[in-house]
């Protein structure tokens, strides 16, 4: 694992269990501060597939939903498949407010998630 910081966020990066899937491990605030953070992780990342693990994201802010949209842009025009894991109810409903849920595949772990993108 990578650890990559940025303003009251750390991003973890590391193959997944599956050929061609990379994980992003989340942990602390993703906000408009660290959301560059996050999009940094997320072009460094190769592989047919891209998991994103909030499940240590304690809060994420409308600012920073924008980090996840471009992550879902940025994989949209690599042919790379996304999946969001681990979403705690304030995330679920930020994403909700915002009009963006639908853009993400969301399931309750990185397993589920690998075996669905597989």
């Amino acid at each position: 694992m990578r650890p990559m910081n940025g303003q009251g966020l750390q991003v973890l990066s590391k193959s997944g269990g599956r050929d061609g899937v990379h994980i992003l491990t989340l942990q602390g605030t993703l906000s408009v501060l660290s959301a560059p953070s996050l999009h940094e992780a997320v072009n460094a990342c190769s592989g047919r597939a891209l998991v994103i693990d909030m499940t240590g994201v304690s809060h994420i802010d409308s600012m920073a939903v924008g980090g996840l949209v471009r992550a879902y842009v940025s994989c949209q025009k690599s042919g790379r498949k996304l999946a969001l894991v681990g979403l705690n109810r304030r995330v679920l409903n930020i994403l909700s407010i915002t009009g963006v849920e639908p853009l993400f595949e969301m399931y309750a772990s990185a397993a589920e998630a690998e075996n669905a993108l597989a």
